[in-house]
């Protein structure tokens, strides 16, 4: 592809001191410090101009008001979203696999289930009874769906991915290796002996639709009712939601995140990297949680909370900061205490 024509197609401007450099056919994206002739790349940050100037790619995705291109050799792809320039970038230029609609022979289908056409049924599937996918799924090998089950079209099944009985999934849902939707929330009460007494869990996990799951992240189903997970949320590899809980439309859980029971988390919610959320908790519309914060009490909306307990992030920085200083303000103080 021409850089002009993918210019074009990402909606960047071209920046170059070099007329010819339109023509320069581009044949893949990479990293910035791995980027060859024929390649592209991107910088969000202009911390790292640095990395623009030494490149050897033939072009570079950078914000509209980004320093220090175009050079004779690199070009600038000038644009608003240099980041999802670059996501665009990619599927553009990567091949997925594709996969022909059939079933393979392998595969264990109950007769009551209803598959949509165009679909590809993988090795070692295996469909309960009256279960319903719709058009277009594709569910690789090993990939179980428990009875009942009712699943939208365009729905991506990885390796070993698991949707348990009765659950509910939209349309472009997509399951990641290992990710399992609908197990048995974790519910015991103590009986009257002082023994862990299992409580059913017989209520179900919904996903609407564009919902992903990442790798081995799991999706409880609730004791009675449901567990939701909201249009366009992204769950990262490992995170745990626990049964009863919910999370609004396009919010994130980054990685080893953990939703206790009965968690109502809000619309464009972030919570990164190893945050865990107390049950019953409320985190409102557009929070943040930076990681391994703990959060123990409800977050207001907009707020960004850090730390355990999670509090204020700008408070936790100071926090922090005093907290650094610790050993030498104690030998300060037990200085004066002698001297008093």
């Amino acid at each position: 592809m021409k850089l002009s024509a993918l210019a074009a197609a990402l909606d960047a401007r071209l920046d170059s001191p070099d007329p010819r450099a339109a023509d320069i056919e581009i044949t893949g994206v990479t990293g910035i410090e791995h980027a060859g002739p024929g390649q592209v790349a991107f910088i969000a940050n202009p911390k790292y101009a640095a990395a623009a100037k030494s490149t050897q790619a033939s072009a570079v995705l950078v914000s509209d008001d980004f320093p220090g291109l175009p050079t004779a050799t690199t070009a600038a792809l000038r644009t608003k979203n240099p980041y999802f320039a670059f996501a665009r970038a990619i599927e553009l230029f990567y091949q997925p696999p594709l996969y022909a609609s059939g079933t393979h022979p392998t595969a264990v289908i109950d007769p009551t289930a209803r598959i949509g056409t165009n679909s590809h049924i993988g090795a070692y599937v295996c469909i309960g009874a009256n279960v319903v996918i719709g058009e277009n799924a594709v569910l690789l090998p090993h990939a179980v769906i428990y009875q009942g089950a009712t699943i939208g079209r365009n729905f991506f099944a990885h390796a070993h991915a698991v949707v348990r009985e009765h659950c509910r999934l939209g349309d472009n849902v997509t399951l990641q290796n290992g990710a399992v939707i609908g197990a048995d929330g974790f519910g015991f009460a103590r009986d009257n002996a002082g023994h862990w007494h299992k409580i059913v869990q017989s209520g179900i996990a919904i996903l609407e639709d564009e919902v992903e799951v990442q790798a081995n992240a799991c999706v409880d189903r609730a004791s009675i009712g449901e567990t939701r997970i909201a249009r366009a949320v992204k769950i990262d590899n490992l995170v745990q939601v626990g049964h009863g809980s919910s999370v609004g439309e396009q919010t994130l859980l980054c990685a080893q995140a953990g939703l206790a029971g009965s968690t109502e988390v809000g619309k464009n919610v972030i919570l990164a990297g190893q945050v865990g959320v107390a049950g019953h908790c409320k985190i409102g519309d557009g929070a943040v949680a930076t990681a391994q914060s703990g959060i123990p009490n409800d977050v207001p909306a907009g707020h960004t909370v850090s730390g355990y307990p999670a509090i204020e992030n700008m408070q936790w920085l100071r926090s922090v900061a005093v907290f650094n200083k610790l050993p030498g303000l104690a030998k300060q103080l037990r200085a004066l205490e002698k001297k008093a």
